[in-house]
């Protein structure tokens, strides 16, 4: 992926975590330090919960996966070339 690209969809992804974010109180970094070091179990019990951590972990981990990639190109890239001076779409 480009880097704007990378941007856009970071953004789209952003989005949805904080349907999440908002609905659950926390943000997400948080809540996925959370599930990852086990402390919410749980909630397995809970068919709602359950799908909905489950969709929230890997939105965050594609978003984790997009910065991640956005940082190592944007690192390699002429800034100047990647600064984009008209609208995407």
């Amino acid at each position: 992926m480009k880097i704007h690209e990378l941007v856009i969809e970071m953004k789209l992804l952003e989005r949805r975590l904080t349907l999440y974010e908002e609905k659950y109180g926390v943000l997400s970094e948080d809540f996925y330090h959370a599930l990852m070091s086990g402390e919410l179990a749980h909630y397995d019990e809970y068919d709602e919960t359950r799908a909905d951590f489950s969709r929230w972990k890997g939105i965050y981990e594609t978003w984790q996966r997009r910065k991640s990639a956005y940082r190592e190109q944007i690192a390699q890239a002429d800034f100047l070339k990647a600064l984009r001076f008209q609208p995407a779409y």
